[in-house]
C-alpha cells in the first residue's frame, strides 16, 4: 500500500533525511533568517517505528543505520542530500495528500516506514546533538513546523480552548434570537458589535474546561484573564497577530501593572505561554510543567533550510514565537462558541482560542 501524506507530514521525512544530509543544525533568528555563527553538529538520530526502534548515526560521510546495538546498512551522507533534494521538489508539487512512489524504496532501505510521529507529544524528532558551549551531546526532542504547505497550529482549537463571558444586560428572546442569527463572514465581531450597541458589557467567567484553565494557572495566575482579554480583543477588533493583540492589551493596562518604569508585563506572560504550548502544554490534558520537545523547534522554510530553534537560545525561540504567530476563528459550530445562551436567566457567550503560524 503506497505511503500517502500532505505537506506537512511529508516535510517530517524531509528533516530527517535533509539534517542527515547536513550532518548539522543551523540556528534561526526570529526573523526566520539562518544564523551562521551558532550550528549544533549532529551525533545521531532515534527514530521509533512500528516495528521497532533505529539509530541513524553519523560517521565522517557515511550514516550508519542500527536497531538493538545491530548494524542494519551504511548509506553515504550524499545519497540523503539527494534524496533530500528531490523529496523538496515532490512536497512543493504536492497537493492534498499524495503519494511518492520514488521515495518508497529509499524509505525502505533506511527502515523509514510512517511520515508522523505519534500526535500525543509535542516531539516530532529526536536528535543526539553536541554542544560545543558545554562540550557534551544532549538527546533533545524536537517539533517540527513547516512552511512547504498549509500554516501550522501553535493551539487547535477545541471546546477545551473556549473562553466564557457574561453579559451584563437583559435581552429579550427576539433580540437574542436575532443576534444569533447574523451569519455576515465577520458573524461573531458583528454580534459581539450589536451586544454592545444594546448596552451589553463582557465579563470574563472562566475557561469551558477546568483542566485548561488549571494548566495556564500553573503558568501564571493572571493568565486566565490576560488570555481572555486577548481572545475578545481579537474578535472585536481587526488585529489577529499575536504582538498587535499583546500591545493592545499591554498599552490598556486591563490588570493594573505598575507600569511607570516600563515594566512589559503582558508580553512576558504571552512569552511563557507560547513557549509552554509549543513544547509541551495541552489543553486538555493535566500539565506538569515538564516540556516534550525538550529541544524547540524545527521550521521547514519554503525554501528547503531546516533552521533550528533551541530552547537554550530561549531569548530567540520565545521572540520567534510572539512574532509569527497569529489568532484565528474555528469553527464555531463545531466548537460551540460565537452565540448567545443562558444559564439560570444569565446571558452568557463563548470565544474560541486558536493560535497558528503566520506563513
Amino acid at each position: 500500500m503506497a505511503i500517502t501524506g500532505n505537506k506537512g507530514e511529508w516535510s517530517e521525512i524531509y528533516t530527517l533525511l535533509k539534517i542527515l544530509g547536513d550532518t548539522l543544525l543551523y540556528t534561526g533568528d526570529e526573523n526566520l533568517e539562518k544564523i551562521e555563527e551558532i550550528i549544533y553538529p549532529i551525533i545521531k538520530i532515534l527514530r521509533e517505528e512500528l516495528d521497532g526502534s533505529y539509530e541513524y548515526t553519523i560517521d565522517q560521510d557515511i550514516v550508519v543505520i542500527s536497531s538493538n546495538q545491530l548494524e542494519l546498512h551504511r548509506i553515504s551522507v550524499c545519497d540523503f542530500q539527494k534524496q533530500a533534494k528531490f523529496l523538496f521538489q515532490k512536497i512543493k508539487e504536492g497537493n492534498g495528500s499524495f503519494a511518492i512512489p520514488e521515495m518508497e524504496r529509499f524509505m525502505s532501505d533506511i527502515y523509514c516506514l510512517s511520515l508522523k510521529a505519534d500526535s500525543s507529544t509535542k516531539t516530532d524528532i529526536t536528535i543526539v546533538i553536541h554542544d560545543e558551549r558545554i562540550n557534551q551531546n544532549s538527546t533533545l526532542g524536537f517539533s517540527i513546523k513547516s512552511r512547504l504547505g498549509s500554516p501550522s497550529t501553535l493551539l487547535n482549537a477545541g471546546k477545551t480552548t473556549n473562553f466564557k463571558y457574561k453579559i451584563n444586560t437583559r435581552l429579550s428572546q427576539v433580540e437574542v434570537q436575532r443576534i444569533n442569527n447574523i451569519s455576515s463572514k465577520s458573524k461573531i465581531r458583528d454580534r459581539i458589535e450589536e451586544v454592545i450597541k444594546a448596552g451589553g458589557k463582557f465579563s470574563f467567567v472562566g475557561t469551558e474546561q477546568k483542566i485548561f484553565s488549571n494548566n495556564l494557572v500553573l503558568i501564571d495566575s493572571l493568565l486566565p484573564q490576560l488570555l481572555a482579554k486577548v481572545v475578545f480583543e481579537f474578535y472585536h477588533s481587526t488585529f489577529s497577530k499575536v504582538v498587535d493583540l499583546v500591545d493592545v492589551v499591554e498599552k490598556e493596562n486591563i490588570l493594573g501593572f505598575d507600569a511607570s518604569s516600563g515594566h512589559q508585563f503582558y508580553t512576558y506572560k504571552m512569552k511563557r505561554f507560547l513557549t509552554d504550548v509549543a513544547l509541551g502544554m495541552m489543553p486538555s490534558k493535566v500539565w506538569s510543567g515538564e516540556y516534550d520537545a525538550t529541544g524547540g523547534y524545527l521550521v521547514v522554510k519554503e525554501d528547503g533550510d531546516v533552521l533550528c530553534y533551541h530552547v537554550y537560545n530561549r531569548n530567540i525561540f520565545e521572540n520567534y514565537l510572539l512574532n509569527n504567530t497569529k489568532l484565528e476563528t474555528a469553527s464555531s459550530s463545531r466548537h460551540d462558541f460565537g452565540t448567545l445562551y443562558e444559564e439560570s436567566g444569565e446571558l452568557f457567550m463563548n470565544l474560541n482560542l486558536q493560535i497558528r503560524f503566520i506563513k
